[in-house]
């Protein structure tokens, strides 16, 4: 399946069925093939109330898939909510008018999802912003990209429309500067290198992901060793494209998936741990979209990746 290059957050999705796709029901292939832990029966909905087209026409949810056939679906803004502003600590990095950095706690949900509608990092930030731009919906307002909930590290959420359009296109070209900070297991030899795998969603569990060429997007991660420390390597790794869960999707699949992970970690019964994966946001790097003026910022380790090291460093 060949797939348009676009934003994570962007409502449209596009995609182009290869041969692997031929015969294949159009609800579950958009199912699978979305970034999102979106329903078969949600997909199925939105067919029926015009929201995909296969080759400009409305088909049915049992359509079978032809070579060739262009798939694109339009999500529908979510359900007017009445969104609740939450007084929820934030870790303020960097604000104007137009854009505000925030360093994300371990442990928070950046945005609601169905069934979850408060606590989120989208919740503190309308108690704290009272403008947020509107373009991702009520669900959404100002988050032009994400981090998973159990990792830590710098977000940027945009204050107007203006704003959000020229940070989402900066995410689109791959301009933003983004390096984390992650402890994996096994000594990686490598002082550094390249992972372009491509991801999809995991046939096998729609909430899982991994390195395939069926239903999937490029991805292109890059990593420096920054030390060693026997079975344990830390690393600093450079995103190119912004998959989810790409990182740790691409740790496991070179085989040093990072410590602490929930779903892609190791199963191995003795080492060092920790609650979440010891995963870090440490530099968010974009040019403003007022002034065009280049913006850096940092974000040391929290404490429980600091712990770890020491612990690492002194076993």
């Amino acid at each position: 399946m060949a797939v348009s290059e676009e934003e994570e957050l962007d409502n449209r999705k596009e995609w182009i069925a290869e041969v692997q796709d031929r015969g294949e029901r159009v609800d579950k292939f958009v199912t699978e093939a979305l970034d999102e832990d979106v329903s078969r029966s949600l997909v199925q909905q939105w067919i029926k109330e015009g929201h995909l087209l296969v080759s400009g026409a409305a088909v049915k949810a049992n359509y079978k898939l032809a070579l060739g056939d262009r798939i694109v679906l339009i999500t529908p803004e979510p359900e007017e909510l009445n969104m609740a502003a939450e007084d929820i600590p934030l870790d303020v990095v960097y604000e104007d008018a137009d854009v505000i950095v925030i360093n994300k706690p371990r442990g928070l949900v950046v945005h609601p999802a169905p069934g979850h509608y408060s606590g989120t990092l989208v919740n503190a930030l309308l108690h704290h912003c009272k403008d947020l731009s509107g373009i991702n919906g009520v669900m959404r307002p100002g988050i032009v990209h994400r981090i998973d909930k159990d990792t830590s590290g710098l977000l940027m959420a945009a204050k107007n429309d203006t704003a959000h359009h020229s940070l989402a296109a900066q995410l689109k070209e791959h301009t933003v500067n983004r390096k984390y900070i992650a402890i994996v297991h096994g000594n990686v030899t490598h002082g550094q290198g390249t992972v372009d795998a491509p991801i999809g969603r995991d046939p096998n569990d729609r909430k899982m992901y991994k390195v395939t060429e069926h239903n999937s997007k490029q991805a292109m991660t890059h990593f420096v060793v920054l030390e060693r420390f026997g079975d344990y390597t830390m690393l600093e790794l450079k995103l190119e494209t912004g998959r989810t869960h790409q990182i740790r999707v691409h740790m496991k699949y070179i085989g040093h998936p990072l410590v602490g992970d929930p779903a892609y970690g190791t199963s191995r019964g003795k080492g060092a741990t920790m609650e979440g994966q010891a995963l870090h946001a440490a530099v968010l790097g974009f040019i403003h979209p007022r002034t065009g003026e280049h913006l850096q910022f940092e974000a040391d380790m929290p404490a429980d990746m600091q712990h770890l090291l020491h612990v690492l460093k002194n076993q």
